[in-house]
């Protein structure tokens, strides 16, 4: 899938990652993300990034850095996220290609999906499939 221009997601789950840059490397690198944008701060934190997957937005940036998100998030467990991609085989191919940590191989399921789980090097667990839920119009 590629970046649909000028579309905006409702939805944009958000991640703090202790090494942000490894982060972006591996979700760009190894689950096919593209970069929007990333601003760091003076001390090379990443203040904010922004990277896409379809019509999808993942924002992100540095633990650590202080804030009202960053405060919520210091107790809170690891992350789950379900992204859709065309081609679940050839996604897991360049997955496996850069070292992610897979959890179940591509799987088909009894409601039609097929999909495959990874772990990034934080502990966030990674779905990517076929199933795109049908919004109401």
């Amino acid at each position: 899938m590629t970046h649909t221009s000028g579309a905006r997601p409702s939805i944009c789950p958000t991640l703090l990652y202790a090494d942000a840059k490894a982060a972006i490397r591996q979700l760009t690198e190894a689950f096919g993300f593209t970069e929007l944008s990333v601003y760091e701060g003076e001390d090379g934190s990443v203040t904010h990034a922004e990277l896409t997957q379809g019509n999808g937005v993942v924002m992100l940036g540095s633990k650590g850095r202080g804030g009202p998100f960053d405060t919520a998030m210091k107790d809170a467990g690891t992350t789950g996220v379900y992204v859709v991609v065309d081609d679940v085989d050839a996604h897991h191919r360049r997955a496996v290609e850069q070292g992610a940590e897979i959890l179940m191989p591509p799987t088909d399921q009894e409601y039609g999906a097929r999909d495959y789980m990874a772990r990034d090097r934080e502990g966030n667990v990674w779905s990517f499939g076929t199933y795109a839920p049908e919004l109401p119009a």
